[in-house]
């Protein structure tokens, strides 16, 4: 092409005007052999053929004729096939439940479990043991709830009671969810699990059911040939804290309650006026009556008011003049003359002067007084809630001047209050498991546990008192003499030592009724366990109570359960 060209202008063909520029010149690959004509170097660039135009054309438009057929047959051959599984299977939510952990006792015996619906269920149902006396400890549940329509408006098993109650995040897990799809007839067609349900821990707690079962069949037994009202007993490791049987009388069916079928018994056991729900072991308040004489002498030992060998006639009463009134005079009885005893026997007989003189004072003998006395009673732990791992405990309450005031529009307080508080009346109110855990302190030198369910749940230690150990012995001592030699002697059991102090409870204006009490520890030379029996409003004139169930437990214990008796 540059040959042609340069002919052309020599011919005169063409006119050159100007200068000829390199740039403007076609360059004929041919003249530059260099150039890599494979990868179009020197030449010049050509338009799109039609044919490719008419091939990408074709190819679409086939394109287009695939979905134009396909949408017929979604929408037209097969439609109306579609459109009724559309309409009949649907795909919902369905819980997966998970299994609430079991229950065990310290023996692994199980006391609450789960079992499959035979009805065919959605989770499973939950089982107790049908023994007695363990019904305020496991406590109940409620089922997971749904309405009319099938959907749960409550998904989770919730503890109503007991460690059921206290232990419920522990014990429930956490459910699962899986995606189900059916038919129009119910029929399962497909599901898949989204998340995996999670079962709730297993719990072991640290009472014997075999010792819970006699102990509250004891109570039982006697409350029905006695004339009680109800019971309660505790029986409470001194080192560790730890619960070995907890009972209370009369109690409620955990499964019953729980399945919520057997709507008879549910209506019987809410109207019944001994009221079965109340765990009186914790809930209930009682006048003491003589079991805080121990804790009154180990006050009295502290604040050096009295020598323990130092002795106080009891000629069956004593009398305050009325300071208004000489010719009036206030009689203090005693349950019976005791003649002269000392701080140990005192315990043994259990003396009301001897503790009248030593709580309030009378004649040459200085008392603790009112302060005094409540200070040390709170100090061991009456009064307040003992700090268990069980919902409804009580405090109670320790008789002062300000309550007094307080509750009885001003009133002064006397000095009758103070001898009266001073063996355990008067607006006394204590659980039967502070006193289990008072005496614990006694028994284990000063400390105060903290009581538990749960079976050695730490190596925490209670509180330490700060008391004098010889002060404490002088109490022990008093309260073995009282089994030994004193009003306490049923509960000498060949080959097991027992130390108990024993409480009867005038109640009501006409004190016709009363509490009759039972405390203790044992083996008296190397305390393991603590007591405490309650039998609620039984007879006056009645001389059967709180030691006659002690006794039988121990029996029972000294043969069937010796690694607790030893």
């Amino acid at each position: 092409m540059f040959q042609r060209i340069s002919r052309l202008l020599k011919k005169g063909v063409i006119k050159r005007e100007g200068e000829i520029y390199p740039d403007e010149i076609f360059i004929d690959s041919e003249n530059l052999p260099e150039f890599d004509v494979d990868h179009f170097e020197g030449r010049l660039e050509q338009p799109v053929g039609k044919k490719v135009f008419a091939f990408i054309a074709i190819f679409f438009a086939l394109v287009g004729v695939l979905f134009a057929g396909k949408i017929w047959m979604l929408q037209i051959r097969e439609g109306r096939a579609y459109e009724e599984m559309s309409a009949n299977n649907h795909l919902k939510h369905t819980i997966i439940f998970a299994d609430r952990g079991i229950i065990y006792d310290r023996n692994k015996k199980e006391l609450a479990w789960n079992i499959v619906d035979a009805a065919g269920g959605n989770f499973s149902l939950r089982r107790y043991a049908p023994q007695s006396g363990l019904a305020h400890i496991l406590g109940y549940v409620s089922y997971p709830s749904k309405d009319k329509y099938g959907f749960y408006y409550d998904e989770n098993f919730t503890g109503k009671d007991g460690v059921e109650s206290y232990y419920n995040e522990t014990l429930a897990g956490e459910n699962g969810l899986k995606i189900t799809e059916t038919d129009v007839m119910g029929n399962v067609q497909s599901e898949s699990v989204l998340r995996p349900p999670r079962d709730g821990n297993n719990i072991y707690l640290s009472v014997d059911s075999r010792i819970s079962e006699k102990l509250y069949d004891f109570i039982k037994s006697t409350a029905a040939e006695y004339d009680f009202a109800g019971g309660a007993g505790i029986i409470l490791d001194v080192k560790t804290g730890e619960v070995l049987s907890l009972v209370s009388f009369p109690e409620f069916s955990s499964g019953v309650i729980t399945d919520g079928e057997d709507k008879d018994a549910i209506r019987e056991l809410l109207a019944n006026s001994d009221k079965p729900f109340l765990n009186r072991a914790i809930g209930g308040l009682y006048t003491p009556g003589s079991i805080v004489k121990p804790f009154i002498a180990v006050g009295a030992l502290e604040e050096g008011i009295i020598d323990p060998k130092k002795q106080i006639l009891s000629t069956g009463q004593i009398e305050v003049p009325n300071p208004y009134n000489p010719e009036q005079k206030s009689v203090f009885k005693d349950w019976k003359a005791h003649g002269w005893v000392d701080m140990r026997q005192a315990i043994a007989v259990s003396s009301n002067v001897y503790f009248f003189s030593i709580g309030g004072g009378y004649e040459n003998q200085k008392g603790l007084g009112i302060t005094k006395i409540a200070e040390y009673l709170e100090k061991f732990g009456l009064g307040n809630d003992t700090g268990i791992d069980l919902n409804g405990e009580q405090d109670g309450l320790v008789p002062t001047p300000e309550w007094k005031k307080n509750t009885f529009n001003d009133d002064l307080w006397r000095l009758g209050d103070t001898y009266n508080t001073s063996i355990g009346q008067y607006g006394f109110q204590v659980t039967a498991l502070q006193m289990a855990r008072t005496v614990a302190s006694l028994a284990n030198g000063g400390t105060l546990v903290t009581p538990t369910v749960l079976l050695r749940v730490s190596d925490k230690k209670g509180k330490e008192l700060g008391f004098n150990p010889d002060n404490l012995k002088v109490a022990r001592e008093g309260m073995r003499l009282s089994v030994t030699d004193g009003i306490a002697s049923s509960l000498a059991i060949p080959g097991l030592s027992v130390a108990a102090k024993t409480g009867t409870a005038e109640l009501g204006v006409t004190k016709e009724r009363v509490n009759s009490w039972v405390t203790g520890f044992f083996p008296y030379e190397n305390p393991r366990f603590s007591f405490a029996v309650v039998m609620e409003k039984g007879p006056r004139s009645n001389t059967i109570g709180a030691t006659y169930v002690m006794r039988q437990l121990l029996d029972w214990m000294n043969v069937n359960t010796l690694e607790y008796a030893r």
